[in-house]
């Protein structure tokens, strides 16, 4: 699996002074973990999107700071976007021991095209957007791939107890909960619009009043 490679630099501007380093095209971030003290870093916007762009929130990124000789094995667990604009405002890094298992949640990408769907005669259901996983930083796998050629029929399912992994991963989602599975298409119930005759009214009581009769005009009278 290729590297994928973060160089950082320490921070020491914190608190409501970090808006300086973003108007210099930096995102303040933070590295932590169990066996390290945290440490305040800052990092070009540009790099820190192409990082992520590749790795997510579940793939190793070697993290390089300056200063510090051994480079830092971390997965991107928290970040955050200013709502209008979407620029980084700050990332938490976690360290992970190469020792140490992980737990990580993976995401579900189907491959393929069940029959009943691709002739229009079911629906594909996808229960899993993501697996979460316990494993060895380097037995990490990027993705979770399932094959959704084998469903055939409406009401097939593939459930997480039906996922082929590597030995050296755990799954720790529900054994009996849904990846994904075929439906049947869903019909649409026309309702049948039936038009009711309107019944006359009859006015009773006084008959409608007629227009006036327009006054002939009177000769003058004769004197």
């Amino acid at each position: 699996m290729e590297e994928i490679m973060l160089d950082a630099e320490r921070r020491h501007i914190t608190g409501k002074r970090v808006k300086y380093l973003r108007s210099e095209g930096y995102v303040p971030a933070v590295v932590y973990g169990h066996r390290i003290e945290p440490i305040n870093l800052k990092l070009t916007e540009r790099a820190l999107r192409q990082a992520l762009t590749e790795a997510g929130g579940n793939r190793l990124i070697t993290l390089k700071i300056k200063g510090i000789k051994n480079p830092k094995y971390v997965l991107a667990r928290e970040w955050q976007r200013d709502a209008i604009s979407h620029a980084m405002l700050h990332i938490d890094f976690y360290e992970v021991v190469m020792t140490e298992k992980v737990k990580t949640q993976l995401p579900v990408v189907l491959i393929g095209e069940p029959p009943p769907v691709k002739d229009g005669e079911g629906l594909l259901f996808q229960g899993l957007d993501t697996i979460e996983i316990e494993c060895l930083p380097r037995d990490l796998p990027p993705r979770i791939e399932v094959n959704v050629e084998g469903l055939i029929a409406i009401d097939q399912a593939i459930l997480v107890r039906d996922l082929k992994l590597s030995d050296t991963v755990e799954i720790l989602s529900g054994p009996e909960e849904i990846v994904v599975k075929i439906l049947p298409p869903v019909k649409e119930e026309v309702e049948e619009v039936v038009a009711e005759e309107v019944p006359e009214v009859e006015l009773l009581g006084e008959e409608e009043e007629k227009p006036k009769a327009e006054v002939e005009e009177k000769a003058p009278s004769e004197k």
